[in-house]
């Protein structure tokens, strides 16, 4: 092994200076004498009496093929397989489908167990970034909620307000899918966006029903007055959000790719909860709502 090493590795051997610049030494036989299986009998070792012997002699030669490169990935040789997502295809399908590929391979015994796979280019970054969307989500979620919760001093009240997240993110869903848009990045975040946009409606309708049920009234009473009172601002802010997104949802150019999923997903989210939270937030206040009227001061007594 070192006579070929020598012969053929090209291995640099150190170092000389001449006229003030460094070159290499390196070890490798002529190429006239390293083209063709025949030259290793050119090669000699030596053995134990230290005689020269040809190299030929200690091997068994077999011509075979191989590629021209071997690839590497994490230090396991790899073959990298590409491919094109078909029309209204995201690249969610088209992992999911490779995957499935590739099982479907392992259960017919065409791999064995040795085999694994691994994401690269586009796909590991959606993967990535489908994780820490995920964790951003939920991370949203419990700050607002415990957020909400100690505004209203109340674990029940929260959750009455979030509800309106349910049907920001069903609008956005719904959206997407009419206008034959997908789940990507840029979508994941404008649902992130829309836990803070439409949550908004049920702190104005929740804050002021608890307003006017510690007067006394009741909770369905302090519910509907509530969404009949707060409907106007609710319908401003709401409305001005849909109308500040809807340059995203109907953009062109290069770049519309990623800003018309964003818009389209706050307009849809925005607006479907804009619909709904009016009638749902009051039905689950008088349903869940453990409040109660707040007993007359001796002063308000007095002034009675």
């Amino acid at each position: 092994s070192q006579t070929l090493q020598l012969a053929l590795s090209n291995r640099r051997l150190g170092y000389f200076t001449k006229s003030g610049k460094q070159y290499q030494v390196m070890a490798q036989v002529e190429r006239a004498q390293r083209d063709e299986p025949n030259d290793l009998s050119t090669y000699f070792v030596r053995n134990t009496s230290n005689e020269l012997i040809p190299l030929e002699s200690l091997i068994f030669k077999e011509e075979t093929t191989s590629p021209s490169q071997i690839y590497h990935y994490n230090r396991y040789k790899s073959a990298t397989i590409s491919a094109n997502l078909a029309p209204g295809r995201t690249i969610g399908d088209g992992i999911a489908a490779m995957n499935g590929i590739f099982n479907e391979m392992k259960q017919r015994k065409v791999i064995d167990e040795s085999f694994s796979t691994s994401l690269g280019g586009a796909s590991k970054d959606y993967q990535e970034s489908s994780s820490n969307t995920l964790f951003a989500f939920l991370l949203a979620l419990v700050l607002i909620y415990l957020i909400l919760a100690a505004q209203f001093e109340s674990f029940i009240d929260p959750l009455i307000i979030m509800l309106t997240v349910p049907l920001a993110i069903a609008g956005a869903v719904l959206s997407l899918s009419l206008f034959g848009q997908t789940l990507n990045i840029f979508s994941q975040i404008g649902m992130i966006m829309l836990i803070g946009l439409v949550t908004k409606n049920g702190i104005l309708i929740v804050e002021y029903s608890n307003h006017i049920r510690d007067k006394g009234s009741s909770a369905v009473k302090s519910a509907i007055y509530a969404a009949s009172m707060r409907l106007r601002p609710i319908l401003m802010t709401s409305l001005a959000m849909i109308f500040g997104a809807l340059p995203l949802a109907l953009s062109l150019g290069a770049a519309s790719t990623s800003r018309i999923p964003l818009g389209i997903v706050i307009v849809g989210g925005v607006l479907f909860s804009l619909i709904l939270s009016l009638f749902i937030v009051p039905v689950m206040y008088t349903l869940l709502s453990r409040r109660k009227a707040k007993a007359p001061t001796a002063i308000e007594k007095l002034s009675e």
